[in-house]
């Protein structure tokens, strides 16, 4: 099996590029960003089907093995789990999974409330140990993102400085937070 590539960029399709290595060109189904002729080096996972083989391309092993996570979970195939990755950050999708968070992973194109709430439960306590500090326990950082969408925000516009400001003030309420993300909102 291939465990990685490095080329050039010679193609970008819709979710996938044709990366040159030597003189062989590989499609690599990515959710990664490039550029055409940047030079790259991808961690490879080769998905071997009754009808295809296909490989997915990832910068980094630690993407890889989310992927991989993810198509554990029933009912996430290689496509969704690309889907997720290119829609949703890394530290945000593992945030979302350990806080419980299926209104955000929902976000992702071809992934429900039931997908996600599977996706959560399955990976819950698969997700290599990684604590997070978000608010979790008091339940702050959902109460401030459900503040916020409900004055007309987007979630995935909103959860990263949401994060911030809840791990930056781990003593503060809802009700301190949402001038704070306010403020911060208006001076981007």
């Amino acid at each position: 099996m291939i465990g990685k590539l490095q080329g050039f960029v010679d193609y970008i399709g819709d979710g996938f590029v044709i990366l040159m290595a030597g003189p062989v060109g590989y499609k690599v189904y990515t959710p990664e960003i490039l550029t055409l002729k940047e030079n790259v080096s991808l961690w490879i996972e080769t998905v071997v089907r009754e009808d295809s083989i296909r490989l997915f391309g990832f910068s980094s092993v630690s993407g890889q093995n989310l992927f991989n996570q993810l198509t554990t979970v029933s009912g996430v195939g290689p496509k969704v789990a690309l889907a997720i990755m290119g829609t949703i950050k890394t530290d945000i999708l593992m945030s979302a999974i350990a806080t419980g968070d299926a209104k955000t992973i929902a976000t992702a194109p071809g992934v429900g409330k039931k997908v996600a709430e599977k996706i959560i439960v399955e990976l819950k306590n698969k997700m290599g140990g990684a604590s997070f500090d978000f608010g979790s326990e008091s339940g702050v950082l959902p109460d401030l993102l459900a503040a916020l969408e409900s004055l007309g925000y987007r979630r995935m516009d909103i959860i990263d400085m949401a994060q911030k400001l809840v791990s930056n003030n781990p003593d503060s309420d809802v009700a301190k937070l949402v001038p704070l993300a306010l403020k911060e909102i208006s001076n981007k």
